[in-house]
């Protein structure tokens, strides 16, 4: 049945932790403010710890025979529905590390979305560094109003306001347009396989959730693009992936 409507309000409590995950120093800013959360009675999403990581899955399917730019391209579709999943449906909240020479890209595009639906949302930043004039870019700072936390024993605070601002909105609809159901449809299956794997996620499971959720889409560009998507277990080239490994390795799944 199509979803025709959401209520992106309804997870208020469960907070999508956007931010900057390059490199260990930032993967543990963005893992500290989600134990603070945590220790709040928050349930968070924390994309590399909850979700999968391109660089493990990624052999997995080059191993299985995917030319290294098609399995790139098919492991950010599998992410693009993920994160977009949780953070309009998944998530009613989101909590933005905006620390960084620039705010990370992808989490500008998180905080967009999360402002449109008109999610409780708190930028964090302690980083002097800005873009313009001591001052950040507008069109990031302008969606908590011009808010933005300087430390991170705030976060909750500044958190549970917003959220008491919009209780009573939580069975609020938004029309879902057919485009964004088709992404939140692919990113919910991707997440409910995941979660139930537990929190270790083994690379190869992971792989095979995302080549049968996800190569269909993949397989209607890549022939015209003159690429092949994957090749058979003998090496061979094909016009279409395989909805899962080869045989010899899906047997070891």
């Amino acid at each position: 049945m199509p979803m025709r409507v959401i209520q992106p309000l309804k997870n208020l409590r469960r907070v999508y932790c956007a931010g900057p995950l390059f490199n260990q120093a930032e993967r543990g800013e963005m893992c500290r403010l989600a134990a603070i959360l945590q220790a709040h009675g928050f349930e968070t999403f924390l994309p590399h710890a909850d979700g999968m990581e391109f660089a493990n899955v990624l052999p997995v399917l080059v191993r299985w025979g995917w030319k290294p730019q098609d399995a790139g391209r098919l492991l950010h579709q599998a992410i693009f529905a993920m994160d977009t999943y949780q953070v309009i449906l998944g998530c009613g909240s989101l909590v933005f590390n905006c620390n960084g020479r620039i705010p990370d890209e992808g989490a500008v595009a998180e905080a967009t979305m999360a402002w449109m639906l008109g999610k409780p949302m708190v930028i964090y930043k302690d980083d002097v560094r800005s873009m313009i004039s001591g001052r950040d870019n507008p069109l990031v700072v302008g969606q908590t109003g011009f808010e933005v936390v300087d430390r991170i024993d705030r976060v909750v605070a500044v958190l549970e306001a917003k959220i008491t601002a919009v209780a009573s909105e939580t069975e609020r609809d938004a029309t879902c347009p057919p485009h964004l159901e088709v992404t939140l449809r692919r990113g919910e299956d991707l997440s409910e396989r995941l979660a139930a794997l537990g929190p270790d996620r083994p690379s190869e499971p992971v792989a095979r959730f995302v080549v049968e959720i996800f190569a269909v889409e993949g397989s209607s560009r890549g022939p015209r693009d003159g690429h092949d998507l994957c090749m058979g277990a003998d090496g061979d080239g094909c016009d279409t992936p395989a909805a899962v490994p080869p045989e010899h390795i899906r047997n070891r799944l």
